[in-house]
């Protein structure tokens, strides 16, 4: 669910007339439902209420600050994948203590800013980074309570491209052989065993495959406590999925979802950590792009926007659908197939191929929905296209949380050698 509607024929967001925002930032721009936010947070954490259970919100899904803080403000903690995004959560006011550490490829420096923090959890993924961190942490004569990711080989059923639970994928380290590296961790110095880390992927909208993983992981764990380690949290990583259409069957809902973890965990005495990304702000925010002009070809109608694929890049990196709505609600008027395109220089700059819409003229608004998550996190500035703003809503008000960069902000960032 969100709170994008419709009043008086206009689309507003909560109580904000999106035309008004339009007028005051310019367009293209993100925007940001405070009460989606909270409410989808709200119920995946109610849904683990009855347990002991620690959400950290995944902040590559969406790391505004003012999302951040709006997240942290409910308790969530956090899960990061950077030094940046480790200094983003500390900076919107998430304790140390509530934040884990994952990804593959994190650099000495990366892991140094991690035992410095005294973060909760670093989930290793390789020998190679289990011994880095170790030597870092001897080195400042402290102690990195650590997890090691495990690759249970299960088939997500999602994206190729966000699938990261099977053999093939790069992430964590087989099942087959972390016994040996939780071996391995323990004989280190300057490490502490403290849990299991496990995610396969994002946007699943089946649960067979976490009722597979979560079978797994169970068993491994009550392996490694046979082994000597003390395991007093499991990791389950996110992944749940949303709907990107109106129309169609609805993914699982998170309190089935949590039915399936409690079940599978419930003998296991652990702390539940959780991390939800896309289920908690994919619906909270869209983004709103102005039609430049129609252009008419052989077989095709072109509805061109100012957005582009450096602002939004999931339809043609992902293949992925998102929901278009006028901003102006339209009387009348059949729909008509068309392909919305943005200005950039590259037939994949698309949001919509083939889609039956009401016709659109130039100048008017279009709402491109469910962009919460990986729409501006994942935005560059090729074409020298500048970063667009964000703006949160709460009821009746609005903020920009994020200013549009100027084209000479942009252009300032380089510098000439000094032979030219």
């Amino acid at each position: 669910m969100h709170h994008f509607a419709y009043r008086d024929g206009v689309l507003h967001a909560e109580a904000v007339n999106l035309i008004d925002v339009a007028q005051s930032v310019g367009t293209p721009y993100y925007c940001y439902s405070t009460a989606t936010l909270t409410h989808h947070f709200d119920v995946f954490a109610g849904a683990f209420s009855d347990v002991k259970a620690l959400v950290c919100y995944a902040l590559k899904a969406n790391s505004n600050q003012a999302v951040v803080k709006t997240l942290a403000d409910r308790g969530a903690g956090a899960d990061v994948v950077s030094a940046g995004e480790l200094k983003r959560a500390r900076a919107a006011g998430i304790p140390s203590e509530k934040i884990m550490f994952s990804g593959i490829g994190k650099t000495a420096d990366e892991l140094a800013l991690a035992v410095d923090e005294g973060i909760l959890c670093v989930n290793v993924e390789s020998e190679p980074e289990l011994a880095l961190l170790s030597s870092i942490a001897v080195g400042k004569a402290r102690t990195a309570r650590i997890s090691v990711r495990v690759n249970p080989d299960v088939d997500a059923r999602t994206h190729r491209k966000i699938a990261t639970g099977r053999s093939e994928n790069k992430f964590g380290i087989p099942i087959s052989r972390a016994r040996d590296v939780y071996a391995l961790a323990a004989k280190l110095p300057g490490l502490q065993v403290t849990g299991v880390d496990m995610h396969i992927g994002s946007q699943i909208t089946e649960l067979a495959p976490f009722e597979n993983a979560f079978a797994l992981l169970t068993d491994f764990v009550l392996t490694l406590r046979a082994d000597g380690h003390g395991i007093s949290h499991i990791d389950l990583g996110g992944g749940l999925g949303i709907a990107y259409r109106d129309e169609g069957e609805p993914p699982p809902d998170a309190l089935v979802y949590a039915e399936i973890v409690k079940r599978a965990t419930r003998n296991l005495e652990c702390t539940l950590v959780l991390e939800p990304g896309r289920i908690i702000v994919g619906n909270a925010g869209i983004l709103v792009t102005r039609v430049i002009h129609l252009k008419r070809g052989e077989s095709r109608t072109f509805v061109i926007v100012d957005a582009g694929m450096n602002d939004l890049i999931r339809p043609t990196l992902y293949e992925a659908h998102h929901d278009i709505r006028p901003v102006r609600m339209q009387q009348g008027g059949n729909r008509i197939p068309v392909d919305v395109v943005g200005p950039v220089c590259e037939s994949g700059d698309f949001f919509a191929l083939d889609r039956e819409l009401a016709p659109a003229q130039a100048g008017d608004l279009l709402a491109i929905m469910t962009a919460g998550a990986y729409g501006a996190a994942q935005a560059g500035t090729y074409n020298t296209r500048p970063l667009i703003p964000e703006v949160l809503v709460r009821k009746g008000e609005w903020a920009l949380v994020r200013p549009r960069l100027q084209v000479e902000e942009l252009i300032a960032l380089d510098r000439l050698a000094p032979w030219l």
